[in-house]
């Protein structure tokens, strides 16, 4: 009983956690999407913040329902503890009862005194002396336990009495979760519907956002060649590196503690993943094709600073059109990429330990992210396989 209170109590609490984290993110959104609206009319930005929002929400309401039921859980295993204390309680005021009644009728202290004398030797006195003192302390002992057990019975009322407060509380917040949760679908349909009418407006946003993307994969992609084919020839030639030359040697050390890593490095920021690695389809153009995404959209407050995610060094520092100042960081034969900086605190040639500041996230025309890349040599990774 004690274990399943413990585990009980376990449980709420990482799923309290990980509710705060869904609020978090939630409020990140909220604001995001208040920025898009007032800085451009842009209904596709808004409508994948909208969408990333929907998806918290809907994490969320799982949440709290798991919490409910925990907390319910938690108040039928009190009410049966209660009901099983009471009966105890009963039974054994029921017989204090009884062997104090005796005991009062038999008072008088010239029957024990006579019980004793009656003795046929001394050493039967002497047992009968010994069993009346162990029946007095008995006595007193029994009286002892009723009090603590009916304690423990006011503390569990009391407990019950708590935990039926919570209960209510966080069936009023699941209510109110559910309502946000409609009108934010509510919200993405409108949404939906303006997209529909002005398909030719927003194909044309697609269509330079597309060569955006397209832009972002060939330069990462040949700055990662630059860096392996200099380590190549020999494994010794020098590459170039904002202007300063870096060794290119592959670290395999290195590469051997980043690939025993995989599923625990940190996340690079912290906030909500709005765009995953692959091809996403389109929300509401579903034939339409949409360029291959190497890494992940990560939604995150302005000025929010991006962190690598494992030990390295620092190889370019680029500026790419659409994706403001971008870092390259190599981990071995692995690299990581960190685009959509509006400042960095770092400089090519550096060495950057896990969890170090690389620089800071600026604001977005449409919305605030975090474009992070991850390669083993020149093949693309999905981030999320290996990020905690």
């Amino acid at each position: 009983m004690i274990c399943a209170v413990s585990l009980s109590a376990q449980t709420l609490s990482s799923r309290q956690d990980r509710k705060a984290k869904l609020e978090r993110d939630i409020k990140m959104l909220e604001k995001q999407l208040d920025a898009a609206t007032s800085k451009r009319d842009n209904a596709a930005s808004r409508l994948n913040i909208l969408k990333a929002q929907t998806d918290a929400r809907r994490e969320l309401l799982k949440e709290s329902e798991a919490e409910l039921k925990a907390v319910e859980d938690s108040v039928r295993l009190c009410r049966r503890r209660i009901e099983s204390a009471t009966a105890r309680l009963d039974t054994m005021t029921r017989y204090y009862t009884h062997l104090v009644g005796k005991a009062y009728r038999n008072r008088d202290s010239r029957l024990w005194y006579m019980y004793i004398l009656a003795s046929d030797n001394v050493g039967q006195g002497l047992r009968r002396y010994s069993y009346l003192r162990r029946l007095s302390a008995r006595m007193n002992e029994q009286g002892r336990e009723i009090i603590s057990e009916r304690e423990r019975l006011e503390a569990e009322k009391q407990r019950f009495d708590s935990l039926r407060v919570l209960a209510g509380r966080l069936r009023d917040e699941r209510a109110a979760e559910v309502g946000k949760l409609r009108k934010e679908e509510d919200k993405s349909r409108e949404l939906v519907k303006r997209l529909q009418q002005d398909r030719s407006r927003y194909i044309s946003q697609l269509t330079s956002k597309r060569k955006e993307v397209e832009a972002l994969n060939r330069e990462i992609a040949r700055l990662i060649s630059q860096e392996i084919d200099g380590a190549g020839k020999g494994g010794t030639q020098p590459g170039v590196a904002g202007g300063r030359k870096t060794d290119t040697r592959i670290d395999t050390k290195l590469s051997n503690q980043f690939s025993a890593n995989k599923g625990k490095l940190p996340w690079p920021a912290d906030g909500r993943v709005v765009s995953h690695f692959g091809r996403n389809p389109h929300p509401v153009y579903s034939k339409l094709e949409m360029p291959f995404n190497n890494g992940v959209g990560i939604a995150v407050p302005t000025a929010a600073p991006a962190k690598a995610v494992f030990n390295g060094v620092v190889k370019q520092i680029v500026l790419i059109p659409g994706y403001n100042q971008c870092i390259l960081v190599q981990h071995g034969e692995y690299f990581t990429f960190y685009c959509k900086l509006g400042s960095v605190a770092v400089k090519s040639g550096d060495k950057v330990k896990t969890g170090q500041v690389l620089g800071y996230v600026a604001d977005g025309t449409d919305d605030t992210q975090l474009h992070f890349q991850l390669w083993k040599g020149k093949t693309p990774q999905n981030p999320e396989n290996w990020l905690r």
